[in-house]
């Protein structure tokens, strides 16, 4: 039992440190911390994608990835398009827009981006 609970513990302190450190490197980007961010304003948001999803409503196709810098996450979203080369899972990005919600989770749709080298 001693080694489950500090595997359990090494993982949540590991998951933290990663978080602070998205948190410092949004700080040192310029940009605010997601948690920060208030509905309807223009934000500039810097994170790592954990995941991006194409999808397919009422005929139109959009890219969806959800941004995550530490605090909080974003789903970003690009009406008419299935893919864009270089948002993928892992990568750092910055994205610029106007923040909304869509069933309780904050959005940004056609997002102006720049992919971290």
């Amino acid at each position: 039992m001693p080694g489950i609970l500090s595997r359990a513990f090494d993982r949540f302190t590991t998951e933290q440190r990663d978080a602070a450190d998205l948190r410092d490197d949004a700080e040192r980007s310029g940009c605010c911390h997601m948690a920060d961010t208030v509905e309807r304003e223009r934000v500039a948001i810097h994170g790592v994608v954990r995941s991006v999803t194409q999808r397919s409503v009422d005929g139109i196709s959009t890219l969806e990835a959800e941004l995550y810098d530490g605090s909080d996450s974003v789903t970003l979203v690009w009406l008419g398009r299935r893919r864009i080369t270089g948002v993928a899972t892992g990568r750092s990005l910055t994205a610029r827009g106007r923040l909304g919600t869509r069933g309780g989770r904050k959005v940004v749709h056609n997002p102006a981006y720049e992919l971290d080298a």
